[in-house]
């Protein structure tokens, strides 16, 4: 509402006021979705449409609107297939955002704007986008899907001649190739993109992700939905404290590595903190090394003294911090709250059973360079290095089997421990999981803040 006030500067602030709570589309999208010819933006928009029951608004639906006044104006004018200006366009965009449907529903702006210029004047008329997407590829990629483009004169269908070529025998012997889509009309077509994108996306730095579409059209959707469901950090001041849980081989500490490398984060593994203090020869480390040397589990109270000592520290007061490995069940998590750290994120990453089984039973090291390797995703490259490679002992199928074990019995007890966890499908692509952890981390925050 800010926003609104800030942009519009109504003469009646209470009345405009009162007038948007009434509205109550705050959370509706506002989407911008750009991209060089070929990219697939008017697919991926069309799918987010769809998804999220949005009007989708393009330059075409926008110029052809026959219940508009203005673009019956702008159709006697300048013709049917004639460009319009700039001017008269931002008069056909604000007409069409006005309606009941786009400002209860939300929209989403296919190709608009299109060049500098066109942002600044979409900026002078109040709108304000969301998110903003823009659909990347190497202009080879687009080329060779351009040039496979086929339309069908009956009723309008696209098709390609790799991507979705038509059954029926009858439709493929009437389609044509449209009209601009050569090499060199597609190629002149780029570099005028290439020239305006750079001049445009400078409007919108805090709002915009650009994804990649040479892969399969399915990863862009979701990736661009997950984005557009996302809601953007406050400026208001937030100091992340993150959990992952989930089971041993559930990638939390590739996760966290992530998280603190973007976010600038201090990543707190329990494991490697007890080890730290027995390596330090503190006092704390030598009430842990018996256990260690007994291999036995180190109880709570010590581990909580250790957790306790680091998330103290001035750089995790000041950046936060992500932690992972602790607590792994509901006496530990009762220790935590008590010590006053309270986590305001939790992710569950869940992981099926032989998946973790397959992950870290495979898992194999070199003793000659300690390099690592997995035997499906990673296998040694010669047989000479294969036939010395070891099997941690912690590696073995029964003692990953226990621990999985251990984390099942305790989880449900943790999940209703905490507040809102979030749930995370860590079979996946381990860069996609990040993406839905981002997301989440991003939400708004809680209205109950734990001091």
């Amino acid at each position: 509402m800010l926003q609104e006030l800030l942009i519009h500067q109504p003469e009646e602030p209470i009345q405009f006021m009162l007038n948007h709570l009434r509205r109550d589309n705050d959370m509706v999208p506002r989407i911008f979705i750009l991209g060089p010819p070929a990219s697939g933006k008017t697919t991926i928009a069309m799918w987010l449409c769809k998804h999220l029951n949005a009007s989708l608004i393009t330059k075409q639906n926008l110029i052809r609107n026959e219940f508009s006044i203005i673009a019956a104006k702008a159709a006697t004018i300048f013709g049917a297939n004639q460009a319009i200006p700039d001017s008269m366009l931002m008069e056909l965009l604000e007409e069409r955002l006005a309606n009941d449907e786009c400002v209860s529903k939300g929209w989403i702006l296919e190709g608009i704007p299109e060049t500098r210029e066109q942002a600044l004047m979409i900026q002078t008329c109040g709108i304000s986008p969301r998110h903003v997407i823009v659909l990347s590829a190497p202009d080879t990629v687009l080329i060779e899907r351009n040039l496979g483009k086929r339309i069908d004169p009956f009723n309008g269908e696209v098709y390609h001649t790799t991507f979705d070529w038509p059954s029926d025998a009858e439709v493929q012997s009437r389609l044509m190739a449209p009209l601009g889509i050569s090499e060199q009309e597609t190629a002149k077509r780029l570099m005028e993109y290439h020239k305006n994108i750079t001049r445009i996306l400078p409007s919108y730095p805090k709002i915009l992700k650009v994804i990649s579409s040479d892969q399969p059209c399915v990863d862009v959707f979701y990736q661009a939905l997950t984005y557009v469901q996302s809601q953007h950090r406050s400026n208001a001041p937030f100091t992340p404290k993150i959990l992952l849980c989930g089971p041993t081989g559930s990638g939390k500490s590739l996760q966290a590595a992530l998280l603190a490398h973007k976010y600038g984060i201090i990543n707190v593994c329990c494991g490697h903190l007890l080890k730290e203090a027995v390596a330090s020869n503190s006092n704390i480390g030598e009430f842990i090394r018996p256990f260690f040397e007994q291999e036995m589990q180190v109880p709570d109270q010590i581990i909580i003294r250790v957790l306790i000592n680091r998330l103290s520290k001035q750089d995790c007061i000041r950046y936060g911090w992500v932690l992972h490995g602790f607590p792994q069940d509901l006496n530990q998590a009762t220790l935590l709250d008590s010590a006053g750290f309270m986590p305001n994120r939790v992710f569950f990453l869940n992981v099926p059973y032989d998946s973790v089984i397959e992950r870290l039973t495979l898992r194999r090291t070199d003793p000659a360079t300690g390099e690592r390797y997995h035997l499906m995703y990673k296998p040694p490259p010669t047989m000479q290095i294969q036939e010395r490679l070891m099997q941690h002992p912690e590696d073995t199928e029964e003692k990953v089997k226990l621990k999985i074990d251990a984390f099942y019995r305790n989880s449900s007890l943790l999940e209703d421990f905490f507040n809102d966890v979030i749930y995370v499908n860590g079979d996946q692509d381990p860069y996609t999981v990040f993406e839905y952890i981002e997301s989440g981390i991003i939400l708004p925050l809680p209205t109950k803040v734990t001091l």
